[in-house]
């Protein structure tokens, strides 16, 4: 079990949010026809924060607007039409809740018209590796950022914990030669990102406490995924229950932000395992009295 570590998250708009303590919820809005899991059900905007005030209602904290599928075999869609679709939900959040807003994008022109409208955070999928512009955007506007690991559309190391390193170490030394503070980044392994088979991704789950010699907070994105499916012979909108003991099993392995898409399910069994680290922390802190 990893001792979790306490810190502030600073984000755009002159937010911050603490990470750490308690579990911190990222619920997801897919403003796509296409999504994996619930494409065409939030594809207009209307729908979408509708939804993602449902979210904020069941407990999520940030709320992740994106209008390009990442599945691997999603159809690509251009910067315009990713734009058409995220920037007005983001616009009519603002107003609405006073949640953080997520755009997952790793268009840099996205990331800085979604800030401008009132996104507070950046998750890129590429970890600032994709568009050479992506971390001055970022550091310009002072925003969170998640970074995450792929093994897509690059040569992989058999390690996967070697691989994060080699991958992540890149993306946090563009983050610092474009200004990025410490305090701005949440890390996210990528499960089921190039992770081609079931082991592989319960080998990340099972080794992710190794994941805090990197020293930030770390995201996790579990839901729903094909991984998930594999040991329970599930569709992909029938995986909560499984998707909540995993976030249940990551958060005692250090994770602090759980990005999911049914937020009710997660938040309980995400309370299960604080309180039970709660219980630890007390009891450890009796037993060295």
């Amino acid at each position: 079990m990893s001792e979790l570590q306490v810190s502030r998250w600073r984000v755009a708009h002159d937010r911050e949010l603490a990470l750490g303590a308690t579990s911190v919820i990222m619920a997801i809005v897919n403003v796509t026809p296409d999504s994996f899991s619930d494409g065409g059900k939030y594809d207009h905007s209307d729908a979408a924060v509708a939804h993602a005030l449902a979210a904020v209602a069941e407990g999520a904290e940030i709320i992740d607007i994106g209008g390009e599928s990442t599945r691997p075999s999603a159809a690509k869609v251009d910067a315009a039409e990713e734009q058409r679709r995220v920037l007005p939900v983001i616009e009519a959040l603002r107003g609405k809740t006073e949640a953080l807003i997520s755009v997952d994008t790793y268009r840099a022109e996205t990331a800085r018209l979604a800030i401008e409208v009132g996104a507070h955070i950046v998750n890129d999928v590429f970890g600032l590796q994709k568009d050479v512009a992506m971390p001055g955007v970022v550091a310009r506007a002072n925003a969170g950022v998640c970074i995450m690991h792929t093994g897509r559309e690059r040569d992989k190391l058999p390690d996967m914990v070697a691989d994060q390193a080699v991958f992540l170490e890149r993306s946090l030394a563009l983050a610092g030669e474009a200004g990025i503070a410490n305090e701005q980044i949440v890390l996210d392994p990528g499960f089921g990102f190039a992770k081609e088979t079931a082991d592989e991704n319960f080998e990340l789950m099972a080794r992710f406490a190794e994941l805090s010699r990197f020293g930030f907070p770390l995201l996790a994105g579990t839901s729903r995924k094909r991984f998930i499916g594999a040991v329970t012979g599930r569709d992909s909108a029938d995986r909560d229950a499984a998707t909540a003991a995993s976030s249940a099993l990551l958060r005692l392995a250090g994770a602090a932000v759980f990005r999911v898409h049914n937020v009710a399910i997660n938040r309980d069994a995400l309370a299960v395992a604080d309180a039970m680290l709660a219980a630890r922390r007390n009891y450890e802190g009796r037993r060295g009295q």
